[in-house]
């Protein structure tokens, strides 16, 4: 004896799926960028990446592209709303906002953002196993699935000299990046950049977490490196922009229905 018929799959086409959104007018993608720097910036205020006043993360403007959104000097990045952020061109002089901008850290973002037209989002913060990492002037090891996105990836600035204020420290460090995602800076911290505003923070979030991972498997023996063939196979299906926006799809859900002002 037969049981029922089993319902037949839906069709794909009526399953949700977020992808980046497509935008109509300028003015509705300088507004997307906002709200989703202001919900970044949320984000790393409750992932204890707020250090004093240090740490940054800059969104390119559509319009202007040699100016950047960035969060106001000296504000909680907790307490941070859309019509808090600040407009700042090139040599860091606001153009729109009621906020200073630490002056150190945009001067570093605006070089990286001059050296990449590609990146529309930069983030760097003292967090606490980024500058761990740092401090022993190490790359990320392919130990982990995670950590393979950032094989062959990502280098090491390996200078420090104090706080960057001027441009050509700036160069240097963009000079070093140059077409990686991401820098651990020696006895710093770390500096990621993205096509978006969600990539960029998804990189930073997964590279503070494999930071963790690799000095946590160190203290306790000798991590087991994944192979060069397959680190390469992980980064490349896990390693892009899109791949990035979409992981940090639930952080960014999570923070708007539980912290709506952010949007504000």
């Amino acid at each position: 004896m037969h049981g029922p018929t089993p319902p037949l799959p839906l069709p794909t086409d009526r399953l949700r799926f977020a992808m980046p959104p497509m935008h109509e007018s300028v003015e509705d993608e300088r507004r997307h960028r906002k709200e989703r720097l202001a919900g970044a910036l949320r984000i790393f205020g409750r992932l204890g990446y707020e250090d004093g006043v240090s740490g940054h993360i800059t969104a390119r403007d559509p319009e202007y592209s040699d100016c950047f959104w960035v969060n106001p000097f000296g504000m909680p990045f907790r307490h941070v709303t859309v019509s808090d952020l600040v407009l700042a061109n090139q040599d860091g002089q606001v153009v729109e906002g009621g906020y200073h901008v630490n002056q150190a850290a945009f001067t570093v973002h605006a070089q990286v953002h001059a050296a990449r037209p590609d990146v529309v989002a930069v983030a760097h913060c003292h967090s606490v196993h980024g500058r761990a990492l740092a401090s022993l002037g190490e790359l990320l090891e392919p130990i982990t699935q995670e950590s393979c996105a950032f094989y062959e990836d990502h280098a090491l600035y390996d200078a420090y000299t104090g706080v960057a204020v001027d441009a050509e420290e700036g160069r240097r460090i963009a000079a070093t990046l140059g077409s990686r995602k991401a820098l651990v800076l020696r006895n710093h911290g770390l500096l990621t950049v993205g096509d978006s505003v969600d990539a960029a923070a998804w990189w930073f979030v997964s590279m503070e977490r494999s930071c963790q991972v690799q000095l946590t498997a160190q203290a306790a023996g000798r991590p087991v490196r994944i192979d060069h063939r397959m680190a390469v196979a992980t980064r490349e299906q896990l390693g892009g922009d899109l791949v990035a926006w979409i992981n940090y799809q639930p952080m960014w859900q999570e923070v708007t229905r539980s912290e709506p002002d952010l949007l504000s």
